[in-house]
C-alpha cells in the first residue's frame, strides 16, 4: 500500500486495483455531491481548491450531480496556482447515469477538460431516458437496463483509452454475476452504501472473493441516501472510539 500526500499532517493510503498498474486509489475521496443536486455550484470550485490545498486528490462526480464543469474548472484553477504541477496528481472518477455510454464518456471529458477518466463507473442498474431530469427522478423517466450489453459499452471505453478502470455502484451480488458471466474486464470497484449500522458483509465478501474493491458513499448516513438516519452519529461505539482517539464523531 502507498501513500499520497496529506491531509492535516496524516498520509493518504492508496490501493492499485487490478485492472491497471499506472495510478493506485487514494481510499480517502471527496464527493461533489450534495442534496438537492446543484444547490450551491457557485461556491464549489472554490470548496475543491480548500480541498487540493488540505491534500485530497480523489474526486467523484457525475452528470446528475451538476458538478462536473465547476470540478473541471477547479482543476485548472489549482493547476494555474501551483497547487498540482498537472491533472495526473489527481484521480478523477465519474459515474454513469445513462445507457448512452460512449456519447456521456465524452461529454464527460468535454466538462471536466480531461483526456481520460481513472475510473468510469456505471451508477445504478437502472436506465434513465436522454435529456434533461429533476432529481428524485421521475417513475416514467427510469427503464431497465441490459448489464451485458452496458458493461460491453463500458470496456470499449478503456479500450479506446477514455478510461483507465472501469466500475459499478450500487449492485448486488446477483447483478455484479451478470456482468462477470462475459466480461472481459471484470469490475475493478463497486461503490455501494455503507456506514456502521449498514456494514454490506455479503457484499463485501463476495467482492474481496472476486478482487474487487468495495467503496464505501455515505458513511454517515447522509441525508438524501437510501438509509437517511441519526442513528450513526447517535451510536455509541464511535463517540466511545472518538473520545479514545482524540477525534470528532464524523472523523471516525
Amino acid at each position: 500500500m502507498e501513500t499520497r500526500p496529506t491531509i492535516t499532517g496524516q498520509s493518504i493510503p492508496t490501493f492499485p486495483l487490478h485492472s491497471t498498474s499506472e495510478k493506485a486509489i487514494p481510499l480517502l475521496g471527496f464527493g461533489t455531491a450534495e442534496f438537492p443536486f446543484g444547490a450551491s455550484i457557485d461556491t464549489l470550485k472554490q470548496t475543491i481548491l480548500e480541498a487540493i490545498k488540505l491534500g485530497y486528490r480523489h474526486f467523484d462526480t457525475a452528470a446528475v450531480y451538476q458538478t462536473e464543469q465547476p470540478l473541471g474548472e477547479a482543476i485548472s484553477n489549482a493547476i494555474r496556482l501551483g497547487l498540482i504541477k498537472s491533472r495526473n496528481e489527481l484521480y478523477h472518477f465519474q459515474a454513469l447515469v445513462q445507457q448512452s455510454v460512449l456519447p456521456a464518456v465524452k461529454q464527460t471529458l468535454e466538462n471536466l477538460k480531461l483526456e481520460y477518466l481513472d475510473l468510469y463507473l456505471i451508477h445504478w442498474p437502472v436506465s434513465l431516458k436522454p435529456g434533461k431530469w429533476e432529481f428524485p427522478f421521475k417513475k416514467e423517466d427510469l427503464g431497465p437496463v441490459d448489464l451485458k450489453s452496458e458493461w460491453e459499452a463500458m470496456e470499449e471505453c478503456q479500450a479506446l483509452g477514455l478510461t483507465k478502470s472501469l466500475g459499478v455502484s450500487n449492485l448486488s451480488c446477483k447483478k455484479l454475476q451478470t456482468i462477470l458471466s462475459t466480461a472481459k474486464i471484470p469490475p475493478a470497484v463497486n461503490q455501494v452504501e455503507m456506514n456502521p449500522l449498514w456494514q454490506q458483509k455479503k457484499l463485501r465478501k463476495f467482492c474481496e472473493e472476486k478482487g474487487i474493491l468495495i467503496e464505501a458513499y455515505s458513511p454517515q448516513a447522509a441525508k438524501g441516501t437510501a438509509r437517511a438516519t441519526n442513528r450513526v452519529m447517535e451510536c455509541e461505539v464511535p463517540k466511545e472510539i472518538a473520545q479514545a482517539k482524540g477525534k470528532s464523531l464524523a472523523q471516525v
